[in-house]
């Protein structure tokens, strides 16, 4: 029954994720978008630390923790962000809601599993409007919108390969569109300009991970981990158009292909630099956990020259991630409440985008529940998120958001020899 479920709910919603707009933010103007959180909600309401490995729970940010998986885990998560962007004469607030991940991992041998999935990578969604005036007096009104994002399909392996050391493998295949649009018009001219540009993106890139879990006085586990996402190499394949239309009707008077073949730019590369992860916890299995991960990023090696931006340059990124989870007790068969898994943690972004001299940093406060469905290994994670991001110096934007995501995770017994008495 679970497996028709899924099956069902894969048909009706997968074509959604693809078409969905996953942000408000100005700041996804730049790089390729706002990246999107890629792990579970589980791993996200600990500070997005990915560590942690058990045997019910498919952990996307980690592929070594597959080889810990003895059922077919079927997940599936939904976020509601609201936000209120403020700059320093007034504020707006505005909401979105999206389909965050869907995906299935399963056990295929002893200490080996796999799993494939898909997800958002990165959005592109906001639309901003600048006024001005020129030396006669006259507004000048520059409206810019953007609209698309990438998207992620990903197939992971991990296994055991000596006694508490597992490796692991994600192979992704990234895709999708970017659209960006300024328009121009100017008090008592008839006729405003248009300017649109679109890149078409793929590539692919791999992570590799490393995990190290020992036992320490039989009851409780070191965890520590290393995480290697190598470079993405994106090719972009771009079109360009400008020209005139009308402000009374809309219509389109004069618009031409611009030629990015005399400057090299209809067909780019985006290299996305190769992203490490360390990480170290320590925990009682099925009780308590606690553990802190640092990444980093040579960020400053990126850039996109089609769209030429002026005002931003990219640094060094890095991410500071600290949480935990407790149990009250798995096995308690008189209280609900002992049994849910309580989970909180923060983090800090440091971007590595860098918006007229300002650095836009991000920090975060995380915490939710695991809520346990009937007797079965399956839970509902329910979880939350209060963060900051941006400034209001240097006319730019502060972001204050407060997330929401619900989690579901599904398990069903797959690959069981049959047997007849």
């Amino acid at each position: 029954m679970v497996r028709k479920f899924l099956i069902a709910f894969f048909c009706v919603i997968a074509h959604g994720i693809f078409a969905q707009n996953g942000t408000i933010s100005p700041y996804s103007y730049f790089g390729i978008g706002d990246l999107r959180n890629n792990g579970t909600v589980d791993n996200q309401m600990m500070g997005g630390v990915s560590m942690y490995a058990d045997s019910i729970h498919i952990n996307l940010s980690n592929p070594a923790a597959y080889s810990k998986l003895k059922l077919t885990t079927y997940t599936a998560a939904l976020s509601h962000t609201e936000y209120r962007l403020k700059d320093w004469s007034e504020q707006q607030n505005i909401s979105v809601t999206n389909l965050d991940y869907l995906a299935i991992g399963f056990p295929v041998a002893k200490n080996v599993g796999m799993g494939f999935g898909l997800m958002p990578l990165s959005s592109v969604g906001y639309s901003l409007r600048n006024e001005t005036q020129t030396s006669d007096g006259a507004e000048v009104t520059n409206v810019f919108t953007g609209d698309g994002g990438l998207n992620r399909i990903y197939a992971s392996i991990g296994m055991q390969i000596l006694k508490d050391l597992s490796i692991g493998v994600t192979a992704s295949y990234n895709f999708g569109t970017l659209e960006y649009r300024r328009i121009q018009s100017v008090e008592d001219v008839q006729f405003g300009t248009l300017d649109d540009r679109e890149s078409r993106i793929n590539g692919y890139d791999f992570k590799y991970a490393l995990n190290y879990n020992p036992t320490i006085k039989d009851k409780y586990t070191l965890y520590t981990s290393v995480l290697v996402n190598t470079q993405g190499n994106l090719v972009s394949k771009n079109t360009a158009k400008l020209g005139s239309f009308s402000l009374v009707t809309g219509d389109e008077i004069e618009v031409i292909d611009v030629d990015l073949d005399a400057n090299n730019l209809r067909n780019t590369e985006l290299k996305i630099p190769t992203r490490t992860t360390v990480g170290l916890g320590f925990g009682e299995n099925k009780k308590w956990f606690m553990g802190g991960e640092y990444s980093f990023q040579q960020f400053s090696d990126f850039e996109n020259t089609f769209l030429g931006l002026e005002n931003v340059t990219y640094n060094d990124a890095s991410t500071y991630a600290f949480g935990g989870y407790f149990v009250p007790d798995y096995r308690s068969l008189t209280s609900y409440f002992k049994r849910i898994t309580y989970r909180a943690g923060l983090r800090y972004d440091v971007t590595g985008l860098q918006v007229n001299n300002k650095e836009i940093n991000n920090f975060g406060i995380t915490f939710g529940f695991g809520l346990p469905l009937g007797n079965s290994f399956s839970n509902l994670n329910l979880g939350f998120e209060l963060g900051r991001r941006g400034t209001t110096d240097a006319a730019l934007i502060e972001e204050s958001y407060f997330k929401v995501n619900v989690g579901l995770s599904l398990n069903d017994r797959w690959f069981v020899k049959r047997k007849i008495n």
